[in-house]
């Protein structure tokens, strides 16, 4: 079986939609999407943005269990979309420009074309965003807002922060926030629809397009090479035996995510090629940095029986966020917090600290984490769930920050206007004093913030670990190219998501500029 388009995608989730959804706006230009888990059209469970968390390790998730960790948490598990919309379906959809700095950053290894200058206008292209300012887009796909001051707990953190020092700060201003505390802006619609990539791009095209081919239940197991050339994906049929070949005349975009990418990539041939030989894979291109420098933001959590009800409604019960530095003279802050108006024990519970229904947290994570890790194929079959490593807190200055974050968290639920809601603090516990006691709490009971990226990062031509050029092009081939978290050269100091959506818009605009030379 057989089928032929200009362009596939490979993985319908944040970029890929966005990337299928560009390239099709060209009539004479076909474009197949191939997604392996369902569509999310008239799906309350994912679209309602309430229940995101019930999302985690169900049949929407792949859900990949970490390898054993030396200094870490080896129970977290790596939550993965299994749907269309990929994670922008199944996270806490939090809204971030990123900073200004990170990717002025990215731009001096050798990325032209990816400064702030460059991807600030893609921000405003996606967004209708409500927050002040000339520099907010208005009318694109993604609707952004504010999240409004309705949890009386967050509205008494927030003043606490004030009286900790951490001045009430407004996000996505076009100025990066180092120290400062506020609501986050979210990409939601008013009625409470999650404003992801498949319900901001594709679902006001399906059916409306004839030469957009969107395949759900699609799970990927090769890329197609003639040569050196990528010329097609093949696919598992529904009958779970036969595969489904579809060919490119033009290009193949892989924006299957920071762990399935690589994945994919190497089971392609296309990797470290002693890792490849190991598990019988013949290599095709020997590319050392295929599923190295798997970075993140790993997290963890400082909670609180509280002393009055908690409140019952939320946009997302994730609302508020905290920046930080925790030296002087840094541009972009190290540490960041989410306020969570629930409890969160999922990582607690089974290392005996007690729980409450009516509680809350603070989760300090490491926004510029200096432990990388690796994706490795676990054997050549694709149906193998590969060997997802971070290696959390090999590097200390993980550990440093975060415990820095534990003590910061215990100043600002100290202040007096949270002596109304700041009950027992149920973990790490007040017994928990010295830094070597909160490193060994936390390095039993942290959880990630579900950032996995850059294992087939974008670099230089001086970068021998750079597995794409700086128009997300696979070095080695041709016809191939990346978009997805897996691309950045390092993560963001912010959550992703909305610069996922951008990668997708510039990996478009690239595709179109290429096809028109």
């Amino acid at each position: 079986m057989t089928g032929e388009f200009d362009y596939i995608v490979v993985g319908g989730g944040t970029a890929g939609s966005v990337v299928a959804a560009r390239l099709s706006e060209d009539p004479d230009v076909t474009v197949a999407l191939l997604e392996a888990g369902p569509s999310d059209v008239d799906d309350p469970a994912v679209l309602e943005l309430t229940k995101w968390m019930a999302l985690l390790e169900s049949g929407y998730d792949w859900d990949y269990l970490v390898e054993p960790q030396e200094s870490g948490n080896s129970f977290l598990r790596h939550a993965r979309a299994r749907v269309l919309g990929g994670c922008s379906s199944h996270n806490s959809c939090i809204a971030f420009w990123a900073p200004a700095e990170d990717l002025d950053e990215w731009s001096s290894l050798g990325l032209p074309g990816w400064s702030s200058k460059d991807i600030f206008p893609l921000y405003q292209r996606l967004e209708t965003n409500d927050g002040p300012g000339d520099h907010h887009g208005r009318s694109g796909p993604v609707t952004i807002r504010s999240v409004p001051p309705n949890d009386p707990t967050g509205v008494a953190l927030l003043q606490a922060c004030e009286q900790a020092g951490i001045p009430r700060t407004e996000f996505n201003s076009g100025e990066t926030v180092t120290h400062g505390a506020n609501w986050f802006q979210i990409n939601a619609r008013e009625d409470g629809t999650r404003s992801s990539a498949s319900v901001s791009y594709l679902h006001p095209i399906i059916g409306k397009r004839p030469n957009l081919e969107i395949i759900t239940g699609a799970r990927v197991r090769r890329l197609l090479f003639d040569g050196k050339r990528c010329t097609g994906a093949e696919y598992l049929a529904d009958d779970l035996i036969h595969g489904v070949q579809l060919r490119a005349r033009r290009e193949v975009i892989l924006s299957s995510g920071a762990i399935d990418t690589p994945k994919l990539l190497m089971l392609s041939g296309i990797g470290p090629a002693s890792h490849l030989r190991e598990v019988g894979v013949d290599v095709l291109v020997d590319s050392p940095g295929v599923g190295e420098n798997l970075q993140d933001h790993p997290e963890g959590v400082i909670q609180w029986d509280a002393l009055q009800p908690m409140t019952t409604e939320s946009t997302q019960w994730w609302e508020i966020g905290i920046f930080t530095t925790t030296e002087e003279g840094l541009d972009r802050p190290d540490l960041m917090f989410h306020y969570g108006s629930v409890p969160f024990d999922m990582n607690t519970l089974r290392q005996g600290y007690p729980t409450t229904e009516n509680g809350f947290c603070l989760t300090p994570n490491v926004t510029r984490s200096r432990s990388t890790g690796t994706v490795r194929l676990r054997s050549r079959d694709y149906r193998d769930k590969p060997k997802v490593d971070p290696r959390y807190f090999t590097d200390e200055h993980d550990m440093r920050v975060m415990t820095y974050g534990i003590k910061l968290a215990r100043k600002i639920a100290e202040q007096p206007a949270l002596d109304e809601w700041a009950g027992t603090e149920l973990a790490p516990g007040k017994d928990v004093k010295t830094d070597d006691e909160i490193a060994d709490y936390l390095r039993k009971t942290h959880n990630t913030v579900y950032h996995p990226s850059c294992t087939a990062k974008m670099g230089g031509d001086g970068d021998p670990m750079a597995v794409l050029d700086a128009r997300l092009r696979v070095r080695g081939v041709e016809g191939l190219r990346v978009a997805d978290g897996s691309a950045m050269p390092f993560l963001v100091a912010v959550n992703p998501c909305i610069t996922t959506m951008a990668i997708g818009e510039k990996c478009a605009d690239l595709l179109k500029e290429d096809a028109r030379s």
